[in-house]
């Protein structure tokens, strides 16, 4: 399952967040809980809990029906070039 999640990433959400300088990588799947990291633009980005519910939450859940939560563990305060400030 951690492999098909990070291949919809980097096939699906990865080219989109690309053009705001950021990615978004599986950091762990277990419980059907996906837990995910951004960085690059997206660490720190003002826009980042609506990239996680309208762009990650979405893919994954309609991809994986038996994904039931996204949990984005990024540290967002240490984000050293946001794409939104």
């Amino acid at each position: 399952m951690r492999q098909r999640i990070q291949k919809l990433l980097d096939d699906e959400v990865n080219p989109m967040v690309a053009s705001h300088g950021g990615r978004i990588e599986l950091i762990d799947y277990a419980n059907r809980t996906a837990f995910i990291s951004m960085s690059g633009g997206c660490q720190g980005c003002s826009s980042s809990k609506a990239t996680l519910v309208n762009g990650v939450e979405t893919a994954i859940f309609k991809a994986f029906p038996r994904v039931q939560r996204v949990v984005d563990v990024t540290d967002h305060a240490s984000g050293a070039s946001p794409y939104y400030q």
